[in-house]
């Protein structure tokens, strides 16, 4: 990453702030929105546990 690069990009956000915000504003929304979705699918409360319970009985014995 070049320096020169870096001013490109914040001179695009600065002549196109409106665009910018409004784009990341919709992002936001839309992974807000599959979150939700894989959250109703793939139930994360106790994850953890299960993994671990999982970890341990694949583990080789040493």
């Amino acid at each position: 990453l070049q320096l020169p690069d870096i001013y490109l990009v914040i001179g695009y956000y600065l002549r196109h702030r409106d665009e910018v915000d409004t784009y990341l504003v919709e992002r936001k929304r839309q992974t807000d929105a599959i979150q939700q979705e894989a959250e109703q699918r793939f139930n994360p409360i106790g994850i953890r546990d299960r993994l671990l319970a999982r970890q341990v009985r694949f583990l080789p014995l040493r």
